[in-house]
């Protein structure tokens, strides 16, 4: 447990946590502070934070002081009943101290935004197109199981069943610095719901998350490097929808980079959310770069199947999800499968 508290310590010195958070302080009383919006949830946002984490820091020190005393006490008079009491609120102390250790890892500048999450059925029609539906509603369980905000800007379904694509938002706290390991390809194993010989079959989809960047983050985008097409919604909405040319689609030449929106009636509004979503890819792009964990989005995206997944989630012959980077494993897929995905983000983050 000290070192825990040794850990932390050395994190809020390094970061300089405390003065962040007087700085922070000293910004919200600024008589102009509310003007700007965007900026002004984003400050409060990352006040809140770093306040959670020294609030924690601060009474881990206090309870490992009072427990040691206690300790030292109950050795003195050999009073079992006691120590055994004490080393369970020890392991409680350690695992509550494990879960803000983690959030030390969300320090980075893009972490406290929110993010995109896109899917794309892999080779293998319907069976993949189901897969990807699954993906969907198990972030979007994930995302409502934490009471955040989510909602669909694209989507286009299977001509059986299942999603050939989708693309949805999600709105809470250090989304982008939770989910931005879950960028890759997945693949499940099962038999199939769709085979009349009930065989074993083998799908891909991938996962792409980047964040949602604000007003204060400038993206110079140029209109000679954009293709702009617009094309009827496939989605549902009702008669206007399905026959006017509402739905939008960005090709950024340079980066070929393609965004597309179609949740809204209004072809102006969908252009605007695509012009978003573009300046979010580029930031992304620029992020990934820089951090030289790919070479870049679109050459990490040419091949949606064998001997590139992250995670690989088996429900026959055996029932094991596994991710391939950090070597986690769950026994529980239909448990994972409903939304919980926590300690597979904990564990890319230690990783």
């Amino acid at each position: 447990m000290k070192k825990l508290i040794k850990e932390y310590r050395s994190f809020f010195e390094k970061n300089n946590i405390h003065s962040i958070v007087e700085k922070n302080n000293q910004k919200i009383l600024e008589p102009n502070f509310w003007k700007d919006k965007n900026s002004a949830q984003k400050i409060i946002k990352e006040k809140n934070f770093y306040e959670d984490l020294l609030k924690s820091y601060q009474n881990s020190k206090k309870e490992i002081k009072d427990l040691s005393d206690l300790y030292d006490l109950a050795i003195e008079e050999n009073n079992q009943i006691i120590i055994k009491e004490l080393v369970k609120n020890c392991n409680e102390l350690k695992t509550k101290s494990k879960k803000n250790e983690i959030k030390c890892f969300l320090s980075n500048e893009s972490d406290i935004l929110d993010c995109y999450i896109e899917i794309h059925a892999g080779a293998g029609g319907t069976e993949s197109q189901d897969w990807a539906e699954m993906l969907k509603r198990m972030y979007l369980k994930w995302a409502q199981n934490k009471k955040y905000k989510s909602s669909i800007i694209s989507e286009h379904r299977g001509d059986e069943a299942g999603i050939k694509s989708t693309i949805f938002q999600i709105h809470g706290d250090y989304l982008y610095g939770w989910l931005k390991s879950e960028s890759g390809i997945h693949r499940l194993v099962r038999i199939s719901p769709f085979d009349s010989g009930a065989r074993r079959h083998t799908s891909f989809a991938s996962v792409w998350v980047y964040p949602i960047i604000d007003d204060s983050i400038e993206i110079e985008i140029k209109d000679k490097d954009l293709r702009i097409d617009t094309y009827r919604s496939s989605g549902a909405g009702g008669q206007h929808v399905n026959t006017t040319d509402s739905a939008v689609r960005i090709t950024h030449l340079p980066t070929k980079i393609v965004v597309q929106c179609q949740n809204e009636r209004s072809q102006h509004k969908n252009k605007e959310t695509c012009i978003k979503m573009l300046k979010a890819r580029l930031y992304d792009f620029e992020l990934k770069k820089k951090e030289k964990e790919a070479e870049s989005l679109e050459s990490d995206k040419t091949d949606i199947g064998w001997g590139h997944q992250i995670r690989s989630y088996v429900l026959h012959p055996y029932r094991l999800v596994k991710d391939n980077r950090t070597n986690y494993e769950s026994s529980d897929p239909d448990k994972v499968l409903e939304g919980d995905i926590d300690t597979f983000l904990e564990s890319s983050l230690y990783n």
